[in-house]
C-alpha cells in the first residue's frame, strides 16, 4: 500500500464509514444533548488540528456550539488546567497515542465533562480514555503523510453535526460525498501532468476561508511535509493584514474557492492577486469566474454544498502534493525528519 494508493481509497473508506457509524453517531449525538453542553474544548496535533478547524466552523454555524482550541501544555507542564464547566472535551488523532491529548481528554472527565475520541485505533489510550469513542475506520494507514484518516476524520465531524441537528437532508447530502470525491480522483493524471510547472518552486501561500479555512492549513501541511516547499497558509482575510506583502509577479498562491458564503470576498482577493499583482494562481473551486483566473484551476463538483467542501477539496491538493513530491525528485513514503506516530507530550 502506498500513499497514492491511499488517497485513492478514500471514496470507499467513506462509504463504509458512512454505512457503519451512523447509528453510534446518532447514539453520541443524543447522549451529548442530555449533557447540557455549552461549547467544545477541542485538543487535536497536526492534520487532526486541522480536523478541529473544520469542527469549529461547522460545528459553531450549524450547531450553535462555541469551540475553543486546547493548549495541551497547560495540563502537561503548567499543571494549570482551565475550568471546564459545561464543555464537550474532544479529542482527535489518528493513532490516540499522544499522551498531551490524551491528558486533555482525562482532566476533562476528572471536572465532570463529556469526553469524545475521535481516532482511528478504538483500542488506543485516548479511546480508553473518552466516555464515547467515535471510531473513523479508515483502516490501517501506512504512508507517513496522512490521507484517508483527515478526510474520515472530516467525515465523523460531518456525521456528528447532522445528528445534532437532527436534519435528514444533512444525511442525504453526506450520502453524495464518497461519488463527488471519485468525480474529483479522475482528475489525478492531469494534476500529474501539471504540477511540472511547480517543480522549481520554494515558497508559497495557501488561501481559503471559512470551512475550508481548514482545506488552506491542510494543503499547506502536506507540501511542507512531502515537498520541503515553504508553504504558509492564510485565512484570506489574515492575508490582506500584511503578508500580502510577499506577493511579487509569478509568486505562487494556491486558493481554495468554494460557493457560498466567502466566495464573494474570495473572488475580489483573486481579481487583486491575477490583475493588480500578477502572481500565479492555483485554484481548487467550484466557481468558474474562479477557476477562470487561475494558471492551474482544479474542479471540484458545483453540486457540493459548502458546509462539505473540505471532505471534497482537499482531495486534488493531495494529489498535488504526491505528485509534485515525485517531480521534485523526493520520496513520498519516505518523508525526511517525520514519523508515522509523532507522542508529544
Amino acid at each position: 500500500m502506498s500513499l497514492h494508493s491511499e488517497i485513492l481509497e478514500q471514496p470507499e473508506r467513506m462509504d463504509k464509514l458512512l454505512a457503519a457509524q451512523r447509528k453510534n453517531v446518532e447514539r453520541i449525538a443524543q447522549a451529548i444533548k442530555g449533557r447540557d453542553v455549552q461549547y467544545v474544548f477541542l485538543a487535536a496535533r497536526g492534520t487532526s488540528d486541522n480536523a478541529g478547524r473544520y469542527a469549529n466552523y461547522l460545528w459553531g454555524a450549524v450547531n450553535g456550539l462555541p469551540l475553543a482550541l486546547a493548549a495541551p501544555s497547560l495540563f502537561t507542564y503548567y499543571h494549570q488546567p482551565p475550568h471546564l464547566k459545561g464543555a464537550l472535551v474532544v479529542g482527535i488523532s489518528q493513532s490516540g497515542q499522544s499522551p498531551d491529548i490524551v491528558s486533555v481528554l482525562e482532566e476533562g472527565k476528572r471536572q465532570g465533562c463529556a469526553t469524545l475520541a475521535i481516532t482511528n485505533l478504538p483500542e488506543s489510550p485516548l479511546a480508553k480514555s473518552a466516555d464515547y469513542l467515535l471510531d473513523i475506520q479508515a483502516g490501517p494507514e501506512l504512508a507517513v503523510a496522512a490521507t484517508k484518516t483527515y478526510t474520515a476524520e472530516l467525515l465523523t465531524i460531518a456525521m456528528l453535526s447532522a445528528a445534532l441537528s437532527g436534519d435528514e437532508a444533512r444525511w442525504n447530502e453526506l450520502a453524495q460525498v464518497p461519488g463527488w470525491i471519485k468525480d474529483v480522483l479522475r482528475q489525478d493524471d492531469a494534476i500529474r501532468q501539471i504540477v511540472q510547472r511547480y517543480r522549481y518552486m520554494q515558497q508559497c501561500v495557501v488561501l481559503g476561508r471559512g470551512y475550508n479555512y481548514a482545506t488552506a492549513f491542510e494543503w499547506a501541511l502536506k507540501l511542507k511535509e512531502l515537498t520541503y516547499v515553504e508553504a504558509e497558509p492564510y485565512s484570506s482575510a489574515d492575508f490582506r493584514h500584511g503578508p500580502i506583502a510577499l506577493v511579487a509577479k509569478g509568486f505562487p498562491v494556491l486558493v481554495v474557492v468554494a460557493d457560498g458564503k466567502v466566495s464573494g470576498t474570495l473572488m475580489e482577493l483573486l481579481n487583486h492577486l491575477k490583475h493588480d499583482l500578477f502572481a500565479e494562481l492555483v485554484v481548487i473551486s467550484n466557481v468558474p469566474e474562479a477557476l477562470s483566473l487561475a494558471e492551474v484551476p482544479i474542479h471540484i463538483p458545483v453540486e457540493a454544498p459548502e458546509w462539505l467542501t473540505p471532505l471534497i477539496s482537499i482531495v486534488p491538493a493531495q494529489l498535488f502534493a504526491y505528485h509534485l513530491t515525485i517531480a521534485k525528485g523526493f520520496d513520498p513514503e519516505q518523508p525526511r525528519s517525520i514519523r508515522k506516530v509523532t507522542e508529544t507530550r
